[in-house]
């Protein structure tokens, strides 16, 4: 599955910076699997990650950003279930 990417970012905050990072960091982590990745910029403190129009992190819900593992496991999960992560990836917890 191919996926969409969208990170709505406030700049107002100046998380522009984190938003580059972490679209960095899923374009190398799923690298052939994302057909786009766009920053969007607003304000109110927003920052939200979408993954083909479903919202899986939202900082207002959840109460603050995302891991960058934890994101890209998140990714991982809507798009390639199957695909590994390598030392990102969650570890059995016996």
């Amino acid at each position: 599955m191919s996926a969409n990417i969208t990170i709505h970012y406030c700049t107002g905050c100046n998380w522009l910076l984190r938003s580059t990072w972490m679209a960095q960091e899923l374009l190398t982590t799923f690298d052939g699997m994302v057909d786009e990745l766009t920053l969007t910029p607003g304000s109110g403190g927003i920052f939200e990650v979408w993954v083909n129009d479903e919202r899986i992190w939202s900082r207002k819900d959840q109460g603050g950003f995302p891991e960058i593992k934890q994101l890209k496991q998140l990714v991982r999960d809507r798009i390639a279930p199957e695909h590994s992560l390598g030392h990102s990836d969650r570890q059995d917890q016996s």
